[in-house]
């Protein structure tokens, strides 16, 4: 593992909203200036979920292409990673379509069908439930399709099975190294961010693996304060998690991302420059 840590900031998922934080990127614009700053704080790569002007999430190939471009020519260098969990409800056509036609440097990749809701935690009650279905079969397609066009896979993985599914199908030898893993912590159908669990799968990763960590709500500064401190990298942002460790509504990812800035320089280490990560993270600068 490199000494420099990797800094993503996931600008806008498909489950937040303006109501939960004003600063949720809606428009390309918004998308844009959210992704100016973060990386103008330290992050040197986005994680983009592109959303119609009314903040609904989009599969929609020409609205993903203009949000990409238009951040390309802003931050020419920042890395823009594309999601293929492109909002509830999407055909696996249309999840894969929008990466093969604009051809990201880097996409997610998610491991395993799953249970992906909404819920009261402290009540246990169940605000919104939905499956996230992502078969071996869509694992290996979409697999090969990234890398089939230059595309490099960023494997989601929200437990251990998640990364054994991975494992299992890597076996196939299409996937080129080296391998980069994503830990998501804090899912309500994922696992719950546990010291212990942390270990394990880090001690589960295929050999030369990367690995960086990011975590729902208050799971994400603690998942990514042991994920550098293992010589991990570390994903914040607006995605994940709408407010500041004290309680405060972020007033942008770029508070967050200064917030893993901070953590990463008192463990003594620095964030990576988008080329740093790219050499890192086994990347082809487009």
């Amino acid at each position: 593992m490199s000494k420099k840590v990797i800094i993503t900031a996931a600008l806008a998922g498909a489950g937040t909203y303006k109501q939960n934080n004003p600063a949720v990127p809606y428009t390309v614009q918004e998308f844009v200036d959210e992704a100016y700053k973060a990386h103008q704080a330290g992050a040197a790569m986005v994680h983009v979920h592109a959303r119609q002007d009314d903040g609904v999430p989009t599969h929609e190939i020409d609205r993903i292409r203009a949000t990409h471009d238009a951040i390309k020519e802003k931050c020419p260098d920042l890395i823009v990673n594309l999601s293929s969990a492109v909002g509830y409800g999407k055909t696996p056509e249309q999840r894969i379509a929008q990466i093969v036609a604009i051809k990201p440097e880097m996409a997610s990749l998610n491991t395993n069908t799953m249970n992906f809701s909404i819920v009261d935690r402290k009540a246990g009650t169940i605000i919104f439930d939905g499956v996230f279905e992502n078969t071996f079969t869509m694992l290996q397609d979409f697999g090969k399709a990234m890398e089939e066009n230059g595309v490099k896979p960023e494997v989601e993985c929200y437990d251990i099975g998640g990364l054994d599914n991975f494992l299992l199908v890597s076996k196939q030898g299409f996937f080129s190294n080296p391998v980069n893993i994503n830990f998501v912590w804090g899912v309500a159908g994922g696992q719950r961010f546990r010291p212990d669990s942390f270990l394990t799968m880090v001690h589960a990763l295929p050999p030369g693996a990367n690995y960086t960590t990011c975590g729902v709500g208050t799971d994400q500064f603690p998942c990514n304060m042991q994920s550098c401190l293992m010589d991990g990298h570390m994903r914040v942002g607006l995605e994940d998690n709408v407010r500041l460790p004290n309680g405060d509504l972020a007033k942008g990812n770029y508070e967050l991302v200064e917030w893993a800035v901070q953590v990463a320089r008192l463990m003594g280490r620095e964030p990576a420059t988008p080329d740093e990560a790219r050499a890192i993270m086994g990347l082809k600068k487009k």
